[in-house]
């Protein structure tokens, strides 16, 4: 009896490591997006998180007859990233970005957490500002 309770404590024991592992830490996939940069700021109470925000073309609609815009919401965990965020401005950007299954309060508030700036192109409500060299 003795042998079982110790072999049933150690499976439920990996499950939830498994579990851990695949909610906070497995990438989900990863990609690009381009938008027009809103906002980057540094928040929180505990853990000091860089959180940001991000206008997409296009509209859309949870209910019918409103119209909203696309938000692509992200976190940022590399601080150069986020200061070379931070003093860009409203430009149009594209992230390179990871998606995960869960938030960590370490990591940031959300589940993109971007990890590369492709591109910092002038913004499409004012076309007449130079892009910017990477």
């Amino acid at each position: 009896m003795k042998k079982f309770v110790s072999w049933f404590i150690a499976i439920v024991v990996v499950l939830i490591l498994f579990f851990f592992y695949f909610r906070f830490y497995y990438v989900y996939g990863t990609g690009i997006s381009t938008g027009d940069l809103n906002y980057v700021v540094k928040q929180g109470f505990v853990f000091k998180t860089y959180e940001g925000k991000m206008i997409q073309t296009g509209f859309t609609s949870k209910t019918a007859g409103a119209l909203e815009s696309r938000e692509f919401n992200f976190s940022v965990v590399d601080d150069s990233i986020a200061t070379r965020l931070m003093s860009v401005g409203p430009k149009t950007v594209s992230l390179h970005y990871k998606r995960y299954l869960g938030s960590l309060p370490w990591r940031g508030s959300n589940r993109f957490i971007v990890d590369g700036i492709i591109s910092i192109q002038p913004s499409s409500a004012n076309p007449n500002q130079p892009p910017m060299n990477q």
